[in-house]
């Protein structure tokens, strides 16, 4: 046996180069003394470490450091936690070892929501630790939801009745009632170019006083009498209006024989001479992109070249949380395709999708349900593997389809499922998408197929991004009344609303 230092406390021996260390470190102090100091810290050290938790009485509330507390949940439900140790780090938890439960959802529930933190199921038994986020729940508590609302209403007159009531809730949650009227101003429509097939401008509408929204108009190069109407909003995806995949899949649509309005999100592109780009994740986002689409509707319709019984909105991510929102309110949609964004679990990540409390009306409402209030008009719902739309084929697309059949008009809604692609509005899905509009608004598919039959984009010009501008590249032409900052939108919005009430 090897000899040991004479440095011997409780718990175990100290080689002798440790008490050598420690001597010199305490060279200042007699030697006795020292190794009385040293006997006196390791045992201190030693005891509390190994019987902290045995320790633990209602006194001091059980707790444990949150770290800890997610070693043993590991342990107990042999799984994998992923998180950063930024977010768990100095945090506690009370009555730790009394929240557990025997299932392992019940025990996160506990753990983790008092502390605003959730757990995301991340791969097979593996988990991530993230920030509690509002919009997002379990798969499983989707599906609860889902059924809870399904004993509301059990024929057409029942869901009327929750539809009116939830559409009602809605349009107040979003304050659209509050706005002031659009101003009586012209939209400004700029640069006309003409393409194969179809021209393109650019348009600024002021959808109240100071606040514009920009896009661009996609028509056919020859309109003869009244056409389809079918609007664009854009999501979350990279260049926004200006991007590759929205220039395509405008121009196509517009060669197919529609008016094809895309416009920008607020505090995204040309909004960005108004806004700072943090505006976007403001709850007033949702308001002001709803007012903006209805807006630009009212403008759409009042061209002579709209055919208002032939209305259509698509648009992807948060551009389709757009489309369901916008069809459950207003009735002229007569025809929706929203894009990777059905989801019974999941509200929307970004406050201009969720922000606003319209899915706390109804006592609860989610976005298959307002899906579902598209019924009985034809929609084509797209949906994905690689994203929280991925059990739309088995949970949410069943139950929309359950509300079209108390119309009896289950043969209007689809659903274009692709498990093996990702979170986007790629050149499979937009081809559904062609073949699903180009049946219910009359459009002409052959137009954008080539000589084999196939729909073929590739004859679409893509164009710089400034091309796209309507107030000049570095925004010199913004109108002189514009509102230039968040904070004189929402003081505007104020004094409207204390003008309003004195009245």
């Amino acid at each position: 046996m090897k000899q040991m230092s004479r440095i011997s406390i409780f718990l175990f021996p100290i080689p002798a180069k440790a008490e050598i260390y420690w001597q010199n470190k305490f060279r200042f102090l007699p030697s006795q003394e020292c190794l009385k100091k040293l006997k006196f810290i390791f045992y201190i050290f030693f005891f509390f470490s190994s019987t902290i938790s045995l320790s633990q009485t209602a006194d001091d509330k059980y707790q444990k450091p949150l770290k800890e507390v997610l070693i043993e949940i590991e342990k107990r439900f042999e799984i994998k936690l992923k998180y950063k140790d930024e977010l768990v780090n100095n945090k506690w938890v009370t009555y730790a070892d009394w929240r557990f439960r025997p299932s392992l959802e019940k025990t996160f529930t506990n753990i983790l929501l008092p502390l605003d933190l959730m757990a995301v199921e991340s791969g097979e038994n593996t988990y991530k630790i993230k920030k509690y986020r509002y919009p997002e729940i379990s798969v499983k508590e989707g599906k609860e939801f889902l059924e809870l609302y399904s004993t509301y209403y059990h024929d057409q007159n029942s869901w009327e009745k929750r539809k009116d009531s939830l559409r009602s809730c809605m349009y107040e949650a979003l304050r659209l009632s509050q706005l002031p009227s659009k101003p009586n101003s012209k939209p400004i429509i700029t640069n006309k170019r003409e393409k194969e097939g179809y021209t393109i401008e650019n348009i600024a509408l002021e959808t109240l006083p100071g606040l514009y929204v920009c896009g661009s108009i996609y028509k056919p190069a020859k309109i003869i009498g009244k056409i389809p109407v079918i609007l664009s909003p854009n999501g979350h995806f990279a260049e926004g209006r200006y991007g590759k995949y929205m220039q395509i899949r405008c121009a196509m649509l517009a060669k197919m024989g529609a008016v094809v309005i895309n416009y920008d999100l607020f505090a995204y592109g040309e909004s960005l001479l108004q806004f700072q780009p943090e505006d976007h994740s403001r709850s007033l986002a949702m308001t002001i992109q709803a007012n903006n689409s209805i807006v630009l509707l009212n403008y759409i319709l009042s061209q002579d070249y709209a055919d208002p019984e032939k209305v259509a909105i698509t648009g992807g991510s948060g551009g389709g949380s757009q489309t369901m929102l916008i069809t459950a309110l207003d009735d002229r949609i007569k025809v929706s395709v929203p894009t990777v964004m059905l989801s019974s679990f999941f509200y929307g990540g970004c406050p201009c999708e969720s922000g606003m409390p319209v899915h706390l009306c109804g006592k609860g409402t989610n976005n298959v349900e307002i899906a579902s209030m598209a019924a009985p008009r034809p929609q084509l719902i797209i949906s994905d593997g690689g994203d929280w739309t991925r059990f739309v084929p088995d949970i949410e697309y069943p139950y929309v389809q359950r509300i079209y059949a108390f119309y009896n008009k289950t043969n209007m809604v689809s659903n274009a499922h692709f498990p093996k692609e990702g979170h986007d509005y790629g050149p499979s899905k937009r081809k559904a998408m062609y073949n699903f509009l180009a049946k219910h608004l009359g459009l002409n598919i052959d137009a954008v197929k080539n000589k084999n039959g196939e729909i073929d984009e590739s004859t679409i010009e893509i164009e710089e991004e400034s091309a796209m501008y309507v107030f000049g590249k570095e925004g010199e032409l913004l109108p002189a009344n514009s509102i230039k900052s968040f904070e004189e939108l929402e003081k505007m919005l104020e004094e409207y609303a204390l003008k309003n009430n004195n009245n």
